[in-house]
């Protein structure tokens, strides 16, 4: 009884198998990054016996556009398209009566037929098409749960500090390589690969990454608040950082990322600003101009001294002459900075001989007194 339920089982699979088939894949959301294609068949169809994982020879394999297909024989990759048409698979192992050279075609059926048989009526090989999703897969949130390190070098203020950055915001990432992303990723599943089965590890690594790729923006000397702005950079350096485990391994690539919030510690902040100040007040006329702006508060404050404004003035005077210097002397002093100096005039060395004026440059001609500034050169 099991031999003839196998020959009845195996004839019928073959007849069943003859039909070509026509497979197509419906535009796939977000969520889903693969999917197994799906014989289309209509109710009033005869199709209706065929095996699932096996492909005729001969059958249409339609591409839309943000896919990419693949054809799996045995657990091995045969086929590739990523064109948007339809594709004719003339590459299987089981032939059809409506492919090719009749007499041939039945010869093989009658082969394959034989060969079901010795399993117990089922095929011996497994065919599926695949559908990937090439768009770009947006809408991915990230948040640095802990700080990351920035790196701060500013040559003009000679400083070099690490500063710690929070940040979120969203990123999105394409499928490049599907074969990779197929072998190392998803391989043979039963029905589709949804992005939630790898989101929780990339956000992980995406994370982990942006340490490094902050790294490579702090080269550029920026500030963390121009992070915001240089996103393109931001997504270069991500890849960089992820290129390895990514793009080589699991065929994945980062197309853009998106900063929502970025804060920084107040002391962080506070710390920054004090440099600058100080890189500022150490040019002596933006001293003087700080200076001067107290000292007009200063007037105002004593102006309005309880005990008298003649009292708060006295006060005044006596601070700013503690001091030692003055907005004037500080203005002087920039413009002498500002002035450019004037380049030594080029002489002949004459031993015992002072051929120019050490106090103006004025041409000597061994005079014992210039005759610009009058006096004496010490000839």
């Amino acid at each position: 009884m099991g031999l003839i339920r196998a020959a009845l089982s195996a004839a019928t699979g073959n007849l069943g198998d003859q039909w070509k088939e026509f497979f197509y894949c419906e535009a796939m959301d977000k969520e889903v990054l693969l999917t197994k294609g799906v014989k289309q068949t209509r109710f009033s169809s005869s199709n209706k016996f065929a095996s699932d994982n096996l492909i005729t020879n001969g059958s249409g394999i339609a591409v839309a556009d943000g896919q990419c297909m693949i054809i799996v024989d045995n657990g091995k990759i045969v086929e590739l398209c990523a064109e948007p048409g339809q594709y004719t698979f003339d590459q299987s192992s089981e032939g059809t009566i409506f492919q090719g050279d009749l007499k041939e075609s039945i010869m093989q059926s009658l082969d394959n037929m034989l060969k079901r048989l010795s399993y117990g009526g089922d095929t011996a090989h497994d065919q599926r098409v695949y559908y990937f999703n090439t768009k770009e897969i947006m809408d991915n949130k990230f948040g640095t749960p802990n700080p990351v390190p920035f790196k701060i070098v500013d040559s003009s203020i000679n400083l070099d500090m690490d500063m710690a950055v929070r940040c979120a915001g969203v990123y999105s990432f394409k499928i490049v390589d599907p074969i990779m992303f197929y072998m190392n990723v998803c391989g043979n599943v039963p029905r589709e690969f949804r992005r939630d089965e790898i989101e929780t590890q990339m956000k992980a690594e995406f994370i982990s990454a942006l340490q490094p790729a902050f790294g490579e923006l702090s080269k550029l000397n920026l500030r963390p608040s121009d992070i915001v702005s240089h996103v393109n950079e931001l997504t270069e350096a991500m890849n960089k950082a992820l290129g390895d485990k990514w793009l080589n391994e699991r065929g994945i690539q980062i197309c853009s990322i998106a900063i929502s919030t970025l804060t920084i510690p107040e002391e962080d902040q506070q710390t920054l600003k004090n440099l600058q100040k100080a890189k500022v007040l150490s040019d002596p006329a933006m001293g003087a101009a700080t200076l001067a702006a107290a000292q007009a508060d200063a007037m105002r404050d004593a102006a309005k001294n309880e005990a008298g404004a003649a009292v708060g003035f006295m006060g005044m005077g006596m601070a700013m002459n503690a001091g030692g210097v003055n907005a004037q002397q500080l203005y002087q002093m920039g413009q002498n900075q500002a002035a450019p100096q004037a380049p030594a005039p080029e002489a002949a060395y004459m031993p015992g001989q002072i051929n120019f004026c050490p106090n103006c440059g004025t041409k000597l001609d061994g005079a014992k007194y210039c005759p610009t500034c009058g006096k004496a050169t010490g000839n």
